[in-house]
């Protein structure tokens, strides 16, 4: 068995995510872009790749990671590029999107041999976080007002448009998209390409994909543009799970375990969101607060319910441990860095990155 703690991504899970994505693409001739701030894990792109048409990112790093490592179709995104990357972020990328007007001129002659683009921000987003709204008040992500973006429209041949997060409803998808086209009609209408940008929960069970497919394929056809999308959560939810053990036992008013992992260090995204763990099935008659192993009083997965009682060794499978969360684990407290294995489609599994004392001591100074 693998030292926990580790991710575990199950390829026949994310197939499942990949196949409908492929079929998407065929239904509506819309191009899907994995997004490399949500997952990275490049040892799967080889896989994922003949499902996608390339990334599109948010760094500099991303983007030569998704050159490099994806192939295909690049774009390039930041909310300000600064003078000493720009040059290195062109030369990875097939289209580069600007977030302000300020950007693509001070960046004009540098970014003359790529497509060019812009991102817009309708001032509406499905958000229920102030802290991820792109549309919350004074936001600094796109352009607003359409007279400003007129005049540089010689510059840029298309948008980027991202204003949907966590979206399960396709009628509020469809109704945002409405208020884009009532917004921003005359600009659309001399754009060759849209990005719609990601957070559309599209591969989730029961979502109407033809409905949101017909959706796409409309709004292309009445603008004469390319579309594109940008799934990032969609694109690998309830693929991987991170595998830890219990430490410890205690009751303290509760019955608590400690495990071999970290809320701050390996699920960041629950901590910010103060939102708990999944565990499944979360089902029986014995329930446990299951904790983190850092300092922090709060390091804490949630309260589950568990058909045994647990007993120091055993092992506990959390949910969903892919999106915003492998991008984002750190070392906190020097906890164990979790290694990363790949269940193939035959049911073997095989670790591919395990990380050392060494890696922890070279992230520092």
């Amino acid at each position: 068995m693998i030292q926990t703690p580790y991710y575990l991504i199950d390829k026949t899970k994310l197939l499942r995510n990949m196949e409908k994505i492929a079929y998407l693409r065929e239904k509506s001739g819309a191009k899907a872009l994995l997004a490399l701030k949500c997952f990275a894990t490049w040892g799967v792109f080889d896989f994922m790749r003949d499902y996608m048409d390339g990334t599109t990112s948010s760094s500099l790093n991303e983007v030569r990671l998704g050159h490099e490592r994806f192939g295909k179709e690049t774009h390039a995104y930041s909310v300000a590029y600064a003078d000493y990357e720009i040059d290195e972020v062109v030369s990875h990328a097939d289209k580069i999107i600007f977030n302000t007007i300020g950007q693509l001129q001070r960046f004009e002659k540098q970014s003359a041999g790529i497509i060019r683009g812009l991102r817009l921000n309708p001032g509406v987003s499905s958000s229920s976080f102030d802290l991820a709204d792109p549309a919350r008040p004074f936001s600094r992500l796109g352009e607003w007002d359409l007279a400003q973006v007129e005049p540089v429209m010689d510059l840029i041949s298309g948008f980027m448009i991202h204003n949907n997060c966590e979206n399960k409803d396709f009628g509020l998808f469809d109704k945002m998209l409405g208020d884009i086209e009532e917004k921003f009609g005359p600009l659309l209408k001399k754009a060759e390409w849209v990005s719609l940008g990601g957070g559309i929960h599209f591969t989730g069970e029961d979502y109407p994909i033809d409905r949101f497919a017909e959706r796409l394929k409309r709004f292309a056809g009445a603008y004469g543009v390319q579309v594109y999308l940008e799934p990032g959560e969609a694109s690998i939810t309830k693929s991987t799970t991170l595998e830890v053990t219990v430490l410890d036992k205690l009751y303290n008013g509760k019955d608590l375990v400690v495990v071999d992992s970290s809320i701050e260090a390996h699920m960041l995204d629950l901590l910010i969101y103060r939102e708990s763990a999944k565990v499944s099935p979360n089902q029986g008659p014995h329930r446990y607060m299951v904790c983190g192993k850092s300092c922090l009083a709060g390091d804490i997965f949630g309260e589950f319910d568990f058909p045994d009682e647990l007993k120091v060794g055993d092992r506990i499978s959390i949910q969903d441990a892919a999106g915003y969360t492998m991008v984002k684990k750190n070392w906190f407290n020097g906890v164990k860095m979790p290694a990363i294995a790949i269940r193939e489609l035959d049911g073997s599994i095989r670790t591919v990155r395990e990380f050392s004392y060494a890696d922890y001591e070279q992230s520092l100074s």
